[in-house]
């Protein structure tokens, strides 16, 4: 790891500790250090890393999510890169690009910049995912599960891995005795590559992710998302300077 140092150090914004995030990062199977990912102009690790690395340390100034008020604040955990395991050993289980725990809430972030209008959508379930271990507050996701895999109902949203990362965080959530929350937090890019975005596309982002949000609601699961610019918007005092600085780095 401390060959990737000298490039990595370019990628931390102030008061974003570079140790605690690099530890974080080296344990996930991402590859976005030995793969030069995250030096990228597009990488969507930096700005989550970037994002959640500096309240690794002070987890309880983490600004509360929009739509999540009524969670018991403050944040007591901030993490990086967490595993979300299966009710089952063999196989591969979901990572998450961030975790913030309350005392009583499991909240699993997964983070997009470019994605939604880069990736190829696919809606690929083993057998694994179909055995009964899922329980009857999870029949939203469920349900999902089987319609993706009849049709591709999303263009921008990645609705598969969405509902993967539902059945490890209830897994998880369960095993710690808490309340499993998963937020969809997303960047919205006026350009990429130097070309702009047509302000079509976000707003179908967004109408894929209302969509999404109705099927699955009700769920043990409970889904949220927000913008990043959103949430930004909500910064104030100690968080203010960092506010600045992501938005631009990041161009939010």
């Amino acid at each position: 790891m401390t060959d990737n140092l000298p490039e990595t150090s370019k990628v931390f914004l102030e008061g974003v500790s570079q140790e605690l995030c690099l530890a974080a990062l080296t344990k996930s199977p991402g590859n976005e250090l030995a793969s030069g990912k995250l030096l990228s102009p597009e990488s969507s690790a930096a700005l989550a890393v970037n994002t959640f690395g500096w309240f690794l340390n002070r987890p309880h100034e983490l600004p509360v999510f929009p739509g999540l008020l009524d969670l018991d604040w403050p944040a007591v955990t901030v993490a990086l890169e967490r595993q979300m395991r299966f009710p089952w050993s063999a196989g591969r289980h979901p990572w998450l690009d961030a975790a913030v725990e309350t005392k009583k809430t499991l909240i699993g972030i997964e983070s997009k910049r470019f994605e939604p209008f880069r990736d190829a959508k696919s809606s690929n379930f083993s057998p694994a995912y179909d055995r009964d271990v899922w329980g009857t507050g999870m029949e939203p996701f469920t349900r999902m599960r089987d319609s993706l895999r009849a049709t591709q109902l999303f263009s921008y949203l990645d609705a598969a891995q969405l509902v993967k990362h539902a059945f490890g965080l209830v897994t998880e959530a369960r095993r710690i005795g808490k309340r499993p929350v998963l937020l969809y937090l997303f960047a919205e890019p006026g350009e990429r590559m130097g070309r702009p975005l047509p302000d079509n596309i976000l707003s179908e982002h967004r109408a894929e992710i209302a969509r999404f949000s109705q099927h699955v609601s009700g769920a043990e699961v409970r889904f949220a998302a927000s913008s990043y610019r959103q949430w930004l918007d909500t910064w104030h005092g100690p968080t203010a300077h960092h506010r600045l600085a992501l938005i631009n780095r990041f161009a939010l």
